[in-house]
């Protein structure tokens, strides 16, 4: 696919109504910038230029959680249920 490096600028507006022509470029390789009173608000890119994230592991987070209440947990549950109280 053939990419080209400066991105097409559009309004919102413009960008709204031109959205399946837009698409059609981004599949060509086309970025396409969208603005709102003159400012970047948006970008249209091809999903190839996007990286790829691996979803980070959660076993790393794994633990038994002791001593998160404290010493004695019933005691520090009691506390935040009497918060609930006042």
């Amino acid at each position: 696919m053939k990419r080209n490096v400066t991105p097409l600028s559009k309004g919102a507006e413009e960008a709204r109504q031109q959205l399946p022509a837009i698409l059609v470029a981004a599949a060509a390789g086309q970025s396409t910038l969208i603005t709102r009173h003159g400012r970047a608000v948006a970008a249209v890119v091809p999903v190839t230029s996007l990286k790829q994230v691996k979803p980070a592991s959660l076993l790393a987070l794994a633990g038994t959680g002791r001593g998160l209440w404290g010493k004695d947990s019933r005691k520090a549950i009691d506390r935040l249920r009497d918060e609930w109280k006042r």
